[in-house]
């Protein structure tokens, strides 16, 4: 586990403490004598934090979450919203974060378990991100740090970084069934065979629905998941993961509002039913740590990915081609593969407690990128096809000091330095980008905190992140690889009433990114893209308010701009989220949660803009008081959009044609959001 620096608490004196006995133990054991068996203590204190945005999603309120979509987890992060892009499926979902409309992850950097998700150059968009690999059970928790105040995250880490952290061991075996409308079922089976030395974890998750549209998504998930970790010596620890997806779908696609409006199509209909596509993902990743007797950590990470995409989508539909439709194809090939090493030592540096850390980071992605025209999924004409290899290396170091019992300094610097190299597979397509092209960039970051003083503490960040460009918009003329953000932010967190009690938050940020000009995966063009600077406030509240009542919630506002005054299209101006969890005496769970997003310019001079909307979700565990020979029972329930709001989820202004229409109409094309589902199921846990 990563420690960062903090006053020396009860908890740091009682860890130092078991240690040195723990010592002594082994230095004085005659070899003459049998083992002393000293039990294991587990020492929990509270993880520090180096900024008042972040935060720390237990899987407690994970596991109240719906079932099917993994991204749901993100609307527990105040200001994250996640949506679906593309009338169900399979598809990466749509991001927002702190005025960016993130696509599928451009300005949001995902982990799991430290190793990277976001996907370089892909085929529908740079960082494409796609969560459905994860099983949501075998996550113990949710790192979240907004901003990029932090030396070991790089790529993508504009707006804020996500790292789910994986189990080691299950304390029970998982059995679960869950049906509910629209033929929707999944099955989980989750368990540990082994939990002592040798401590494993094995997950298999499928996954079938139609949803709510009148041509049926058929949308079907397998995910896999196997974990061993072990200590080869007392000092250390290894851990081995490998995970498998593979997913189809058809998808109803983005309807314009004229079509609803006029009763040409019902709002869960289609104007081409052959989008969808499919996915496979497997990964392999080795993390392992070992500690000195000096209080430093060695430590060495590796991975390795395969993935494979098919899309099919039609955004336009007859405006292009009047006669075959505006179908396109897009597929992806790639290898993934990469790592960290580093040391950290933590030492008394003139009486104040400091920690250090050096380490280095690389990363290759060797991509065979394709996008072309289709009708019905056949292929009728190739548009872009390379070969895409982009590679970085990437050193950091950062230090932890606090020289006062009220002051703590945090801060680092990180280098990147990236190479791209693009081929043209395709010799009859025009102005295909080819060719080979190097950057780095410079980031410095620091962080203060104050405190605590009454149980409140006063933050103080500066950060430069960055997120990379797709290669084939490296290699063209002109262009900056890499789009650097500069990122400020002031915070306060306070408990007044105790460290058990509600946990009160504000922040207040703001964030430039620097032009660039990025590669359209949708068109295979390029475009430049301006200077902007998003700024915003943040509050939250979230802890025990009474007894067995705890709640949790956020209000937003954000206002986003290019530099000479544009609205930036589709950025979030106000979002809020609230869910009060309930314990009831008799094992029953229950959870009432609600979810808000503005409303959103979709142009730039702000004359069309978006709809707001508000949804209320419904979740219910409760423990069967039935005696089994092995095991207990649990039912659950869960009901969103509990008051059957019609809401639209992904929603884009652009113009389109219909077949029956001569020219083409700019209008708003929106994903209609699910009306009111139930599913429910039973688990059992032996």
């Amino acid at each position: 586990m990563k420690r960062l620096a903090n006053k020396p608490s009860a908890a740091h004196w009682a860890c130092l403490l078991v240690t040195l006995c723990w010592n002594s133990v082994v230095l004085a054991h005659d070899p003459d004598e049998p083992e002393l068996e000293v039990p294991e203590i587990a020492v929990v204190g509270e993880r520090p934090v180096a900024a008042s945005s972040q935060q720390f999603i237990p899987d407690k309120e994970i596991v109240l979450q719906p079932q099917g979509r993994p991204a749901q987890v993100l609307r527990l992060i105040p200001g994250f919203v996640a949506v679906e892009h593309s009338g169900g499926g399979g598809k990466a979902d749509q991001y927002f974060l702190r005025g960016f409309d993130a696509d599928h992850g451009t300005d949001v950097g995902f982990f799991l378990d430290g190793m990277p998700i976001n996907l370089r150059t892909h085929a529908h968009g740079q960082g494409y991100t796609d969560l459905n690999f994860i099983i949501p059970e075998t996550i113990e928790g949710v790192d979240v740090h907004k901003g990029s105040y932090l030396p070991e995250y790089g790529d993508f880490v504009t707006a804020g970084a996500v790292n789910f952290r994986t189990r080691d061991v299950v304390k029970e075996g998982l059995l679960q069934g869950t049906g509910g409308e629209y033929s929707t079922q999944r099955y989980l089976v989750m368990l540990s065979p082994t939990k002592d030395r040798v401590r494993t974890l094995f997950a298999a998750e499928g996954f079938y629905s139609n949803g709510p549209y009148i041509n049926d998504n058929q949308y079907t998930r397998t995910n896999l998941l196997g974990k061993v970790t072990t200590n080869l010596s007392t000092r250390d620890e290894l851990s081995v993961k490998a995970t498998f997806l593979h997913s189809k779908w058809d998808g109803s696609g983005e309807i314009p509002f004229r079509a609803l409006s006029t009763g040409i199509l019902d709002r869960f209909g289609s104007i081409n039913p052959y989008e969808g596509g499919n996915t496979l993902r497997t990964t392999g990743n080795l993390n392992y740590h070992y500690d000195t007797t000096t209080g430093g950590q060695f430590f060495a990470n590796a991975y390795g990915q395969y993935y494979r995409l098919d899309l099919f989508t039609d955004f336009t539909f007859f405006l292009n081609d009047p006669v075959r439709g505006d179908g396109f194809a897009q597929f992806d090939r790639r290898a993934i593969y990469g790592g960290d090493i580093g040391f950290k030592q933590r030492l008394d540096l003139l009486g104040m407690p400091t920690v250090g850390t050096v380490g280095f980071q690389t990363r290759v992605d060797d991509a065979h990128v394709k996008l072309g025209t289709q009708t019905l999924r056949s292929p009728t004409g190739t548009t872009i096809d390379s070969d895409a290899r982009t590679i970085s290396y990437s050193p950091f170091v950062k230090a932890e000091v606090q020289p006062l019992s009220w002051l703590r300094l945090s801060g680092g610097v990180r280098g990147e330095f990236f190479t791209f190299d693009v081929s043209n597979r395709c010799g009859a397509c025009a102005e295909q980008p080819d060719g080979r092209k190097g950057s780095g960039i410079v980031l410095p970051k620091m962080s203060m905190i104050l405190g605590p003083w009454a149980g409140t503490e006063f933050f103080v960040n500066y950060g430069e992140g960055f997120h990379s460009n797709d290669a084939r918009s490296a290699a063209s003329l002109g262009a900056a690889p890499l789009a650097r953000s500069q990122n400020y932010e002031v915070g306060i967190r306070s408990r007044p009433w105790g460290p058990e009690g509600l946990e009160l938050i504000a922040t207040a940020w703001r964030l430039d990114l620097k032009s660039e000009l990025v590669f359209v995966g949708d068109e295979g063009t390029t475009e430049i893209r301006g200077a902007t600077r998003r700024q915003g406030v943040e509050v939250a509240a979230r802890g025990k308010v009474w007894g067995p009542l705890y709640v949790n919630g956020s209000f937003t506002w954000t206002h986003a701009e290019f530099r000479n005054g544009d609205a930036v299209p589709l950025a979030p101006e106000y979002t809020a989220y609230g869910a009060a969890i309930l314990q009831w005496p008799d094992g029953l769970t229950s959870q009432l949660q609600a979810t808000y997003l503005g409303v959103r310019p979709l142009v730039e001079d702000r004359s069309i803009k978006s709809p707001s909307w508000i949804t209320f979700d419904l979740s219910e565990r409760y423990r069967i008081p039935v005696k089994l020979p092995h095991g207990r029972l649990e039912a659950f329930l869960f009901v969103q959009n509990l008051f059957n709001t019609q809401w639209e989820q992904a929603v884009f202004a652009f113009e389109s044609r219909l077949r029956t229409e001569p020219t083409g109409v700019t209008d708003i094309h929106f994903v209609p959001g699910n009306p009111r589902t139930v599913m429910g199921g039973v688990a059992w846990y032996f």
